[in-house]
């Protein structure tokens, strides 16, 4: 029977270097054959080596060096001083401090204002600055920023509320920052049921909830200008705040308040307006829809109303002003998205100016939430065209 043998082996082939830099101890030459000064021409044979020392028992074995990896950045644009047609007509830092009265100084305001967080699965970046023209006319921010938490660990409630004081009254930066401190003042009473709330995603009762608190703090602010002697729509302002919660399992965000401003999201690159749209009825009535019609099915005419207004009773109050509609949001977040609530000095010129939102997004959307520093020089972007104060707080979601 024939015996079964063995192929001869081949020998062994030359070790490969993996791409990149030489490793320590080598050179250029030393991968390629060289040419003998005796014998020009041909190639030297690699000298060969020694084998490795035997480990002794016991002893750990040597580790061979690694190439080093190669990290990948994202392209992140550079900061920009502006964006648009052309550089804004006031100058880009501050001109003018407002005037001070020495036996008020707690009435002053910064010109800017900065903060930040990180809680359960979001991080928080949150800022406020006088805007340009503001800046150059020597007028205190019109805008007050409120960034506080409530409770601790999962049950930890944050609270972020922005005001705008209203434009051209000598109190706006007053009643803004009123306006703050008494929503601060319901929602930190009350924190312990909102948190619960917003974990239990009780829709309803937040917004019945919210509503009630928003009201109140409000009207304090109305009863506030009747004791200075002012009229109401002199002393107010409008509201916005966001609510988060410390459990890294909630991503329930919840927005509410009063007033002019937006309401963004950044998501897979692309700026979505989520701002709440509230039902209006605008226009003329129209038959049907609580206007009477111009004859009884009997073919009567009825009286045409000339416009002519009622002179208001002695015996009754006087109407108030209309108020702004109460808006609210709740939305689950998604990892990955960015979620923007500002004042209307920021949101006016993300509606209007294309290219600040793309400069937005290259700058937000890299993966990792910009520090406090780069958080401001973005929202100092400029515009030409708007120059009011910005208040802005975005909420990054790991």
């Amino acid at each position: 029977m024939a015996s079964w043998e063995a192929p001869p082996a081949e020998p062994p082939a030359p070790a490969a270097f993996p791409p990149g830099p030489t490793p320590p101890g080598f050179h250029a030459e030393s991968l390629r054959g060289r040419t003998s000064k005796e014998s020009p021409g041909e190639a030297v044979p690699p000298r060969p080596t020694a084998p490795p020392d035997p480990v002794p028992p016991g002893a750990a074995a040597p580790v061979e060096a690694l190439p080093e990896p190669v990290l990948t950045v994202p392209h992140q644009p550079p900061p920009v001083d502006y964006v648009g047609s052309g550089p804004p007509t006031y100058d880009a830092e501050p001109t003018a401090l407002p005037s001070a009265d020495p036996d008020d100084l707690d009435d002053l305001v910064a010109d800017t204002v900065l903060d930040g967080a990180r809680y359960g699965a979001s991080t928080l970046r949150a800022a406020s600055v006088r805007g340009d023209s503001a800046r150059f006319r020597g007028e205190p921010r019109r805008d007050s920023l409120l960034t506080a938490r409530f409770g601790a660990g999962e049950h930890a409630l944050v609270l972020v509320a922005m005001a705008t004081g209203a434009r051209a009254t000598p109190g706006a930066h007053r009643a803004a920052a009123e306006a703050c401190r008494w929503i601060g003042r319901a929602v930190g009473g009350s924190h312990a049921r909102l948190a619960e709330d917003i974990r239990a995603a009780r829709r309803g009762d937040l917004k019945s909830g919210l509503h009630r608190l928003t009201d109140r703090s409000l009207g304090k602010l109305r009863a506030s200008a009747a004791e200075q002697g002012i009229e109401p729509e002199e002393y107010t302002a409008g509201l916005r705040c966001l609510l988060l919660t410390g459990d890294p399992e909630c991503r329930t965000r919840v927005f509410f308040g009063v007033g002019a401003g937006g309401l963004f999201r950044l998501r897979d690159g692309e700026w979505q307006d989520i701002e709440p749209r509230v039902a209006e009825t605008t226009g003329e009535a129209v038959v049907g829809f609580g206007s009477l019609p111009h004859e009884t099915p009997e073919g009567d005419r009825l009286t045409m109303d000339l416009g002519i207004t009622t002179p208001p009773s002695p015996y009754e109050p006087a109407p108030e002003p209309p108020r702004e509609p109460f808006r609210f949001r709740a939305s689950v977040a998604r990892p990955g998205d960015t979620l923007l609530l500002c004042t209307g000095g920021l949101a006016e010129p993300l509606r209007g100016e294309p290219q600040f939102c793309e400069h937005l997004t290259e700058r937000w959307s890299a993966g990792e939430p910009p520090g406090l520093a780069a958080f401001l020089a973005d929202t100092q972007v400029r515009v030409k065209g708007y120059a009011d104060d910005r208040t802005v707080a975005a909420v990054w979601e790991a």
